[in-house]
């Protein structure tokens, strides 16, 4: 199957799982899951990680495909998106082993918008979707999940322990999660 088709029906998979198609969400993890560990055996090669991480940058990457897929613009490509999340699960577990990696530009490129989704109302609508959220998780979410921050740093500046962090984003995502289900489709 050519790159372009294959990523056609990944799309359409995507879509579907996201309408609640949990056959259509199980062929898709079934179906990039090679993908994902080829790009992030591809990485791991080019920074010198020991291949032993590619596994669990895979698994950090289908996790966060779980947890973000409502924030893919189906407007766009999926496979650029999914490469973008293998990245920063590999920055992730870099930056926790206290490593520093510089990231090829080239890596990075096609995930790079030209702003037009950026705008003034998005942020709005981001601001109103983390306003059902406390204060604490609110913070904890803006910082991860839009700032980049890592969970030891938000750690770190809230004088919580990474796990707890972890806990507060998991509850935090879950809730946003459970909003998202609610809403008419």
């Amino acid at each position: 199957m050519r790159s372009s088709a294959r990523e056609l029906e990944w799309a359409r998979w995507m879509k579907s799982a996201i309408a609640g198609d949990r056959h259509a969400y199980h062929k898709l993890l079934t179906a990039i899951t090679p993908h994902l560990r080829a790009v992030a055996k591809r990485r791991c090669d080019r920074l010198g990680v020991s291949p032993s991480e590619v596994e669990d940058v895979v698994q950090e990457t289908l996790l966060a495909i779980h947890l973000k897929r409502g924030t893919w613009d189906s407007a766009r490509p999926l496979g650029p998106w999914m490469s973008a999340l293998v990245g920063n699960k590999l920055i992730d577990s870099l930056r926790q082993r206290g490593h520093r990696a510089d990231v090829p530009l080239e890596d990075v490129m096609e995930t790079l918008g030209s702003g037009e989704n950026s705008d003034a109302s998005d942020r709005m609508d981001i601001e109103r979707v983390l306003s059902i959220l406390n204060d604490r998780q609110r913070s904890i979410v803006r910082s991860i999940s839009i700032e980049g921050s890592s969970v030891s740093e938000v750690a770190e500046g809230l004088k919580m322990t990474e796990v707890a962090v972890r806990v507060s984003l998991h509850r935090a995502m879950k809730s946003l999660s459970a909003l998202h289900a609610k809403q008419p489709k």
